[in-house]
């Protein structure tokens, strides 16, 4: 009666290993294929009749052959389960999603369990893998730091110019000035402005005025490289960080961006627009003790080319700007 029972309950564990939502198969210590559940059956399309007994890199040679053989080593050396997550690795087998046309995957995200699975006499000879489908979690997580990166991307971008806004443009050129401070770095603070704007509004319309400012931008953002800083600080006014660089680089920054924007002709609304800036900018020094001072400085050189003719770039010194 106690055999009965016995192999009646081998009867329902084993149904019930075949009928779960979970891929299980297990390998010998030859990585030949000991168990292979309707799960595996139905998302790889080998039949579990033709997977006992075979080799499992040959059965499916996709797999990531080295990686997996750590793992079935470390489980039958240390005998203790060995875990990965879709995170690690996004999966172990490719098996298809179950909604290609609506998912947000073509494959099928999986966490993945290694176990090892004692014999008679006490060893652990075979390895039982696990696999967990783990897809809608993963692509709820996807999609929640996407939308978490571009909440962050709205947040320091000024919306019109595409530009640093002056917030996180200030965040940034803080910790700029910091880094040069800490390490005797040279890098030029440039600041300008668009010549009589206000004339530009007042004779075109602030439609114009916008497509202007926003013609202006994508210049500034085509002459900057990866590591400067360029954002909007206010209106008309602009301001760039360029890192490592020292009043020479800067004012052929300055002399490039004041040529290239005296040609420009913006065209908006029926409008044809030309105009010009000024700039001014200051290459930090022992002097410069705040990022405040920094700005002052360049702010101050803006204020000097606007005075003395406008369409100019002025580099800041102590004797010229009080002359």
């Amino acid at each position: 009666m106690t055999q009965d029972i016995a192999v009646s309950d081998v009867h329902w564990m084993m149904d019930a290993l075949q009928s779960i939502e979970v891929g299980l198969l297990v390998v010998d210590s030859d990585h030949r294929v000991v168990a292979w559940n309707a799960f595996m059956e139905n998302h790889s399309g080998i039949s579990t009749a033709r997977a006992i007994g075979s080799d499992l890199f040959q059965l499916v040679p996709d797999l990531p052959l080295e990686w997996l053989t750590r793992q079935l080593e470390a489980v039958a050396a240390l005998k203790i389960p060995v875990y990965s997550t879709w995170k690690q690795r996004p999966y172990l087998f490719r098996f298809k999603g179950y909604r290609p046309i609506t998912g947000c995957s073509d494959f099928m995200y999986q966490n993945v369990a290694f176990l090892p699975l004692g014999s008679v006499n006490a060893e652990s000879a075979n390895t039982c893998i696990t696999l967990y489908d783990v897809t809608q979690t993963a692509c709820n997580e996807k999609v929640m730091n996407q939308l978490n990166d571009e909440l962050a991307h709205l947040s320091r971008t000024d919306r019109m110019t595409g530009l640093l806004n002056r917030g996180y443009w200030e965040e940034r050129a803080e910790n700029e000035f910091k880094r040069c401070r800490r390490y005797a770095g040279t890098s030029a603070l440039v600041m300008f402005d668009i010549d009589h704007f206000k004339v530009v509004n007042d004779t075109y319309g602030h439609q114009v005025g916008d497509e202007v400012i926003k013609a202006l931008s994508r210049m500034i953002k085509g002459m900057v490289r990866d590591s400067d800083l360029a954002g909007r600080y206010g209106g008309e006014e602009f301001a760039v960080v360029l890192c490592d660089t020292d009043a020479k680089g800067a004012a052929k920054f300055c002399e490039r961006a004041r040529q290239d924007i005296e040609q420009m002709c913006v065209k908006a609304l029926g409008e044809t627009v030309r105009f010009t800036i000024s700039l001014g900018f200051s290459e930090i020094n022992t002097e410069v003790e705040s990022l405040a001072i920094w700005l002052k400085q360049a702010d101050a050189a803006l204020y000097y080319s606007k005075e003395h003719g406008r369409n100019r770039a002025t580099l800041f010194d102590a004797q010229l700007i009080s002359s």
